[in-house]
């Protein structure tokens, strides 16, 4: 498999080369263009139970189509929201992707469900969080452009920021306000994250352009 990643910071796209017998799995939606040779099918992955966690609590899609070709071809991902697309080749580890940011992977890699804690269920963006494990390629995507920090302590983040860390990481979801204010607004949500690592945030959050959008509505 080899790939292209163009349009960056602002309109990411990737451009994706199957080689014979190749399988990968992307979000629904997300293909712009393919080859002739390519066929699709739609797949759960994990069984129908799993993907209606994915879709009811993490926010990604029912089914994923499988793209497969006996001859090889090509076949461009393009993101619902205007940012960055980015890659990570995955070699027996994981890594966490918040709501909304999974766009394709290769077969080697399993997609799980995972629930971000009790006080998480205030906000909308870290309730459920996507465990990417396993082996080969792995491609998500931001809204907006992406910063990559390298931490090395403490780093206090809004849930709507992040897009993805590694596991060595720890994290806690915290009110910036009182409980009322977390309960009843959905505000001031944070994730502090504490340990080495890697951590990506988007510098846009789609909760914050829906409500000025609703102000002109």
């Amino acid at each position: 498999m080899h790939f292209e990643i163009d349009g960056n910071p602002d309109y990411g796209e990737v451009v994706v080369a199957l080689s014979p017998g190749e399988d990968l799995l992307v979000d629904s939606g997300s293909m712009s263009r393919m080859s002739v040779d390519l066929d699709v099918r739609a797949t759960t992955m994990g069984g129908l139970l799993k993907a209606l966690g994915r879709k009811l609590f993490a926010g990604e899609s029912l089914l994923l189509g499988r793209y497969h070709s006996e001859r090889g071809g090509i076949i461009a991902l393009s993101p619902a929201v205007p940012g960055t697309v980015m890659h990570r080749e995955l070699r027996g580890d994981s890594i966490f992707l918040t709501r909304g940011s999974f766009l394709a992977c290769s077969a080697g890699i399993e997609i799980k469900t995972k629930f971000g804690g009790l006080k998480s269920l205030f906000s909308r963006e870290g309730a459920f969080l996507i465990e990417c494990s396993g082996s080969g390629q792995l491609f998500y995507n931001s809204f907006g452009a992406v910063e990559e920090h390298q931490l090395d302590g403490e780093l206090i983040v809004d849930t709507g920021h992040v897009v993805a860390w590694e596991p060595s990481l720890d994290y806690t979801i915290r009110g910036m306000g009182g409980l009322k204010q977390t309960m009843f607004s959905g505000e001031g949500l944070t994730m502090h994250f504490r340990g080495r690592g890697r951590l990506w945030l988007q510098t846009r959050t789609l909760p914050e352009l829906a409500g000025w959008l609703g102000a002109y509505c």
